[in-house]
C-alpha cells in the first residue's frame, strides 16, 4: 500500500509524462525496455486475473453453501471481497498509472488510485486482524467464543475493517499540501507515522500476540491428546502441523507488507527522495497478499476444495446443492 504523501522540496517537473512503465525500465539496465514492459504488463495481468478468480471462488463457496455460513467465514468473506476488488481494481489502476507517476502529482486519475490501493490494502490487514481475534477465541477460549464473538461482534469487526480504510484513504486524499504552509513538513511525517501505525504496525503486532498465544496453546492440546493415547510419546507430528499452519498464515503475511512499510518507515524518518522503482516493487510485493489469501485462508480447509470442485465443474448449475454437506 503506498502512501500518497511525498517529500517535499522535489520540483514536480522532474516528473516525467512517460508511460509509468518505461521510467521504471529506465533504471534497469536493458536495451529492450518495450519487452520488458510487455513482460511486466502480462505477468501483472495474470497476477490480477488469479486474484479476482481465487477470491470469486471463496465468496461464491461462502455464499452458495449454508454449512459454510458461519461467523469465521462471513470474516474471510469480508476479506475475499477486499482481495478481490485489491486484484480487480487496484491492480489494473497502478499498472496505468503507477507509484512512480503518481509520487509527485495530485490529478485526479493518482487520487482515485490511492484512494483504492490505501482503502482496500488497509480492509484486507484489518480483516486478517480480526480473523486471527476469532481464532484466538475459537482455539483459545472455545467455551466462550458463541458468547464472544456473536453475529453482533462479526458485523461491528467488518463495519471497523472497512470504515477505519475509508476515512484514513479521505484524509490523506484530501490533504492539500498547498494551504499546511510552513507547517507542511511536520504534518506529513506526523500523518505518516500514524497511519502506518494504524494500518500496520498495530495490527501485525496483535496477530503477532494472537498467535503466539495460539500456537502455544495448540501445543498444549496436542501434547494432552497424545498424551493420552500414547503416554510417554512424543507430539512432534501434530506440533509440526500446528507451526506449519501459523508460520504460513503470520509468514507470508510479513513477506508481502513488511518490506514495504519498513521502506515507508525508513524514507519518513531519513526524509530522503523516495526511490521510484524501489517503492514500486515493494508496492507490487505488498499487493501479491491479497492473491495469496484466498489460498491460505480456503483451500487450506478440504471443505473449501470441496466447494471449489463443485463451481468449477459447474455442478451448482446443474442442481441445487446448498444444504450438502461438505465436512
Amino acid at each position: 500500500m503506498e502512501l500518497n504523501l511525498s517529500n517535499f522540496g522535489i520540483n514536480n517537473t522532474a516528473v516525467l509524462n512517460a508511460n509509468p512503465c518505461y521510467k521504471i525500465a529506465s533504471y534497469l539496465p536493458t536495451e529492450t525496455p518495450m519487452i520488458l514492459c510487455v513482460f511486466f504488463n502480462v505477468f501483472l495481468g495474470s497476477v490480477s486475473a488469479v486474484t479476482v478468480c481465487g477470491n470469486l471462488l471463496v465468496i461464491i463457496s461462502i455464499i452458495y453453501f449454508r454449512q459454510l455460513h458461519t461467523p469465521t467465514n462471513a470474516l474471510i468473506l469480508s476479506l475475499a471481497v477486499a482481495d478481490l476488488l485489491v486484484g480487480a481494481l487496484v491492480f489494473p489502476l497502478t499498472m496505468v498509472f503507477s507509484i512512480s507517476s503518481c509520487m509527485y502529482q495530485e490529478n485526479l486519475f493518482c487520487k482515485v488510485r490511492s484512494s483504492f490501493d490505501i482503502t482496500l490494502s488497509t480492509c484486507s490487514i484489518l480483516n486478517l486482524c480480526c480473523i486471527s481475534v476469532d481464532r484466538y477465541y475459537a482455539v483459545c477460549q472455545p467455551l466462550a467464543y458463541r458468547t464472544k464473538i456473536s453475529s453482533h461482534v462479526i458485523v461491528v469487526m467488518i463495519l471497523v475493517s472497512w470504515g477505519v480504510p475509508a476515512v484514513v484513504a479521505i484524509s490523506l486524499v484530501g490533504f492539500n499540501r498547498a494551504e499546511c504552509g510552513q507547517n507542511c513538513f511536520f504534518t506529513v511525517v506526523l500523518g505518516k507515522i500514524l497511519i502506518v501505525l494504524i494500518t500496520f504496525y498495530l495490527p501485525l503486532l496483535v496477530m503477532i500476540c494472537i498467535y503466539l498465544k495460539i500456537f502455544i496453546v495448540a501445543q498444549r492440546q496436542a501434547y494432552s491428546i497424545h498424551s493420552l493415547k500414547n503416554p510417554g510419546g512424543s507430539v512432534s507430528k501434530m506440533e509440526k502441523k500446528a507451526t506449519k499452519t501459523l508460520a504460513i498464515v503470520l509468514g507470508v503475511f510479513l513477506l508481502c507488507w513488511l518490506p514495504s512499510f519498513l521502506c515507508t518507515t525508513i524514507l519518513t524518518f531519513s526524509n530522503a527522495a523516495q526511490p521510484g522503482p524501489l517503492v514500486e516493487i515493494l508496492n507490487w510485493l505488498a499487493l501479491s497478499n491479497s492473491t495469496f489469501n484466498p489460498f491460505i485462508y480456503a483451500l487450506f480447509y478440504s471443505w473449501f476444495r470441496s466447494a471449489f470442485r463443485m463451481i468449477i465443474s459447474g455442478k451448482i448449475i446443474l442442481g441445487d446443492f446448498t444444504n450438502i454437506k461438505l465436512f
